[in-house]
């Protein structure tokens, strides 16, 4: 009598989780690709350059009539910084305006996650660019990529324990979970290539990510209740300090959000952030990597569109999450005190630190430092960094932070300002300050629609549309993506526009400033030209019936999808 042996096939995993089983620690064949006189890399070293900081992209501007040539796309780089709470010295800043232009398209580009981004780098000069930026101790390793990117903290430079706790905790998270392969430095700043053959690889152990690194990217942030300028709930892992007489005593931990889904797919979703439990400063690190190992041990690695920490949390529920991670973590875990979250500050103008001196908050459009017409912005803050040697923070809402400044400093900088074209920041409408835009068209490759170069349009009418029904005082949050994958986390804000193909966008409505609520789809398939007056019957009936000083997002909330959908037809 025979017994039949029965075997349980090995589980399904994506293209992109073999490329890195593959890649001997995230080698692959770069340097090998680097050195050969191409335009771009092959499929499998455009996935694995991400996790040393660069997208392979193209100039989108440029297809048309590179197409009719018979030329092929013209082909480009991303790199990005990865700089922890978005601080920077000056010589920094220096060094990345220099990189900018020499290498990059002349313009920097603050991230939604407070780093840099230089666009417009070609393959030749890539290895240049991301050398040079070591060369000022920065980095670009895990920027990108399927392991923990940059770690956000909110970046006024209060002189508080509180404050200067939260961006020590930041750099440390940043170090401990950067990837140990050593793959980086070969690449990047020895300029030794390693041979496929070599049996005396230096490979290293992994001890959190392992030999496949994580699913899909890892976004952690530490927020304040009075500061959540870091947008907590849309992180996969978010730390909410707990304050008792001016020091941090403990944090509620937060999981599993994330903004990115797919147009007609039900089956991804954005997801707000739940508190999972409660943490002490000493127990902090060791429930941050609890909650990675929980992600890299049962991530989806099969469906990319379904891999983020989210849908763990989503299927799993809080309970059962909480659970699983017992497991992980070597102390008890305790139910979080679900600390209220009230404020979000913009950081704009000046204030005192606190240690007698002073920081100004200059508010940067959609976050691109160039030089156009009038407005020489990039001229203006070189200048000014030149000069008073600040120290800098970059914000989660693209702006930028001079630091460490003299009071005397004040009237120089506004008349420099003047003289560079810049707007004050008490100058601007709040609906412009509250707003954010990725790159989108034309360097990024996922996008549909057009979002930076569009949205100071849309601002422009949505001012003057708010000042004739008397709500230019409300701060209204407005964020535009030319994609759904919500790079600048607009299913969170009162109003998203969200890219749906060509001039055509899905307008979301109903989630607030704070962004710990989720907003509705208003309406789809608008045209650029119809979104500010597809919104203004919405806007009207909320000048006409608001209660108290209710926020756009509130009301509409309040009033429910069907309300606000009949109103627009």
């Amino acid at each position: 009598m025979s017994i039949e042996q029965t075997t349980t096939a090995p589980p399904k995993r994506s293209a992109v989780e073999l490329i890195k089983e593959n890649s001997r620690q995230l080698r692959g064949g770069i340097a090998e690709e680097l050195a050969r006189d191409s335009e771009k890399f092959n499929d499998q070293d455009k996935q694995l350059i991400k996790f040393h900081g660069s997208y392979q992209q193209d100039n989108r501007d440029a297809r048309k009539g590179r197409h009719r040539q018979g030329s092929g796309k013209a082909f480009q780089f991303m790199v990005r910084c990865k700089i922890p709470g978005g601080k920077v010295t000056a010589s920094q800043y220096l060094a990345i305006d220099r990189i900018a232009e020499q290498y990059a398209n002349g313009t920097l580009r603050i991230t939604s996650r407070q780093g840099f981004q230089l666009h417009g780098v070609l393959k030749s000069k890539l290895k240049q660019t991301i050398h040079a930026i070591n060369q000022s101790l920065l980095t670009t390793l895990g920027a990108c990529g399927d392991v923990s990117r940059n770690v956000m903290a909110p970046p006024a430079p209060f002189a508080t324990p509180v404050y200067q706790e939260l961006q020590r905790q930041a750099d440390f998270l940043a170090q401990h979970f950067a990837p140990r392969s050593k793959a980086y430095h070969e690449i990047w700043l020895n300029g030794v290539p390693v041979a496929h053959a070599s049996a005396s690889l230096d490979i290293v152990d992994e001890p959190i990510y392992g030999k496949l690194y994580l699913p899909r990217k890892f976004k952690v942030a530490f927020a304040l209740p009075t500061d959540n300028s870091v947008d907590l709930y849309a992180q996969d892992l978010g730390f909410l300090a707990h304050v008792e007489n001016g020091d941090i005593i403990g944090y509620d931990l937060h999981a599993g959000g994330g903004m990115g889904m797919t147009h007609g797919n039900e089956n991804t979703f954005p997801f707000i952030a739940k508190p999972i439990c409660y943490v002490t400063p000493d127990q902090l690190v060791a429930g941050a990597e609890g909650v990675i190992k929980l992600f890299r041990d049962h991530g989806n690695r099969a469906d990319r569109k379904r891999a983020r920490l989210k849908y763990v949390l989503a299927e799993w529920g809080v309970d059962k999450f909480r659970a699983v991670l017992q497991t992980y973590a070597p102390f008890p875990l305790t139910l979080p005190k679900n600390l209220p979250v009230t404020g979000f500050p913009l950081h704009l103008g000046w204030h005192e630190q606190g240690d007698g001196k002073y920081f100004y908050g200059i508010s940067i459009e959609n976050g691109r430092i160039k030089d156009e017409g009038d407005l020489r912005l990039r001229t203006a803050l070189r200048t000014l960094i030149e000069k008073y040697q600040p120290s800098i923070r970059l914000t989660p809402m693209q702006d930028i932070l001079l630091c460490d400044l003299p009071k005397f400093a004040k009237p120089l900088i506004h008349r420099l300002m003047t003289v560079y074209g810049i707007t004050k920041p008490d100058r601007l409408s709040l609906v412009q300050t509250h707003s954010l835009a990725c790159p989108a068209i034309p360097t990024c490759g996922l996008a549909l629609s057009e979002a930076e170069r569009a949205l100071p349009s849309i601002i422009d009418q949505l001012e003057v549309e708010l000042q004739q029904l008397g709500l230019d005082k409300e701060k209204i949050s407005v964020r535009m993506t030319g994609c759904p994958n919500g790079c600048v986390r607009p299913y969170q804000s009162d109003i998203g526009i969200v890219g749906r193909s060509g001039d055509k966008y899905t307008l979301f409505v109903g989630g607030n400033l704070i962004g710990s609520r989720l907003n509705f789809v208003l309406k789809d398939l608008v045209r650029m030209d119809q979104i500010v007056a597809t919104l203004l019957p919405v806007l009207a009936n909320y000048k006409a019936i608001r209660v108290g000083d209710e926020g756009f997002g509130d009301y509409c909330h309040r009033l429910g999808e069907s309300a606000c959908r009949a109103m627009v037809g």
